[in-house]
């Protein structure tokens, strides 16, 4: 496979350079990604500056990112591929990948060397998860509850299951992924057991069951921003979401949210650039790539939302919000008062097993 991959990223490569050269890069782009506040960050952080320095560029941005593995297979068998960038989680990448819907890369070649000269392939180091994955941001998937509306903040991930001490409705994503962890957790699953045990239909059947206990009282979400909005409007008393957005209506909209770091979900989200490009779209991806993977630009992301950057290289430069002056380290998922109990999200398991998971839980859910 590693061979494979370098031909092909070699080529892509000498596609780029050939179309730079001409100047010949297509003269608009389209992004795709999640939206809300995190989509903001990219564009405050990459696009904005990227077509600072590409004057003449248009660069449509797209929130479909949740849709980002359907909508590819359906664009690649209609020979119609109209996205040149997309940010998905590693395990979307794994997939996607897999079926070769995404470019193979070569990290050092196609991008930027950290500012000392050390090759991009060291300094993301294990965020380079897969031949297709490009890393941005290291986030986790976590809870948020209303400080007024419980008697008492919630502690422990189990508090989530126990709607005797914390009555009030939650929201929960709908899809599988985060849930059937928590659930087997709360259910006294070890932690290095949870993987195994849902791989059988039992462990499946018995994550299930624990969610059953809460469904009932579970709004479910799609979009990372529902969460915030639940919360605000005090629809729930508690909910799961990315860690950025709890940041955001924290502190940059003053909500009565807590959060709440037990057992939360680390997870690493990047860029695919989609397979089959014409020559033009491609070697414009591939520059915006790779300006947007540089050092400075994935920290200067951090100044904008809570996640922290995948390039270790970025770390010292994460500074203070660039609005708001508070210092950002603090609210990272990564910060030791953050990251006493973690829970590292399998990028591979969930590639292998997301598509029968995924119609199971649907399935429970309409049941």
């Amino acid at each position: 496979m590693k061979l494979k991959t370098t031909l092909l990223a070699t080529g892509a490569t000498l596609v780029a350079a050939a179309a730079l050269a001409q100047g010949n890069m297509a003269d608009s782009m389209t992004v795709v990604s999640w939206g809300g506040a995190y989509q903001n960050s990219q564009v405050k952080a990459y696009i904005e500056p990227y077509v600072a320095n590409n004057p003449g560029l248009n660069v449509i941005t797209d929130e479909s990112s949740a849709e980002a593995v359907t909508k590819l297979r359906a664009m690649s068998e209609a020979g119609n591929i109209t996205w040149d960038l997309v940010d998905v989680t590693a395990a979307d990448g794994l997939r996607l990948c897999d079926e070769g819907l995404a470019l193979e890369i070569d990290p050092d070649t196609m991008l930027a060397a950290a500012p000392d000269g050390t090759p991009a392939s060291e300094d993301f180091g294990n965020t380079l998860v897969g031949d297709c994955f490009i890393p941005q941001i290291v986030f986790s998937t976590t809870f948020g509850y209303r400080t007024d509306l419980l008697s008492e903040a919630p502690s422990n991930i189990c508090d989530i299951f126990d709607t005797a001490k914390f009555p009030g409705k939650r929201s929960l994503e709908k899809r599988p992924i985060g849930n059937m962890e928590w659930a087997l957790i709360c259910d006294g699953v070890a932690i290095e057991d949870v993987y195994e045990t849902l791989e059988t239909q039992e462990g499946v059947d018995r994550a299930l069951a624990k969610l059953g206990t809460i469904k009932d009282e579970t709004i479910w979400w799609s979009a990372g921003a529902e969460t915030p909005q639940l919360l605000a409007d005090g629809e729930v008393v508690m909910g799961s979401t990315y860690n950025g957005r709890l940041f955001s209506a924290i502190v940059e909209q003053n909500q009565p949210i807590g959060m709440l770091w037990d057992w939360q979900m680390f997870d690493l989200d990047g860029w695919i650039i989609p397979a089959g490009l014409p020559e033009d779209r491609l070697a414009r991806a591939l520059d915006f790539v790779k300006f947007a993977t540089d050092t400075q630009r994935l920290a200067d992301q951090a100044a904008y939302i809570s996640y922290g950057p995948a390039r270790a290289s970025s770390a010292p430069l994460v500074g203070k919000h660039a609005e708001l002056g508070v210092d950002m380290a603090p609210h990272m998922p990564t910060d030791p008062a953050n990251a006493v109990n973690t829970f590292l999200f399998n990028f591979e398991w969930w590639a292998s097993y997301r598509d029968d998971l995924d119609a199971q839980f649907q399935a429970w859910l309409l049941q």
